[in-house]
């Protein structure tokens, strides 16, 4: 079992920066597709930003330029790097770990593992 833990978050200003910090446990991730994904209310849970071993990323359309995804093996840790803020990137962010498999489709049910989130308020 994988356990991941969110912190991070907070209440900022538009055009201000956050940095999502996730700490894995319970077995090595190295070799695990990890991604974020957010949630605002009323709203289905979407990806924002997914990396596979140590460089491999993509962001979605909405964040990139803006967001950064990295990860650090050695840790069991994953980043994101989040700049240029804006109102609507206001949502619950949460840390996900799956399979390699999990990277190709992206989607949240692709996911196994979960973290219980983090609020970003971006006014």
């Amino acid at each position: 079992q994988v356990q991941l833990v969110e912190s991070g978050g907070g209440s900022v200003q538009a055009g201000g920066s956050l940095r999502l910090t996730c700490v894995a446990s319970g077995a090595a991730v190295s070799s695990y597709c990890m991604g974020w994904f957010r949630q605002a209310p009323g709203k289905e849970r979407e990806g924002v930003s997914w990396i596979a071993g140590s460089s491999r990323n993509d962001h979605a359309g909405p964040v990139k330029g803006r967001f950064t995804i990295s990860r650090d093996n050695a840790k069991a840790t994953l980043y994101l790097q989040m700049d240029n803020l804006k109102p609507e990137d206001t949502a619950m962010y949460y840390c996900a770990a799956g399979g390699m498999g999990s990277c190709l489709f992206r989607k949240p049910p692709d996911f196994t593992y979960w973290g219980q989130g983090t609020q970003v308020t971006v006014s």
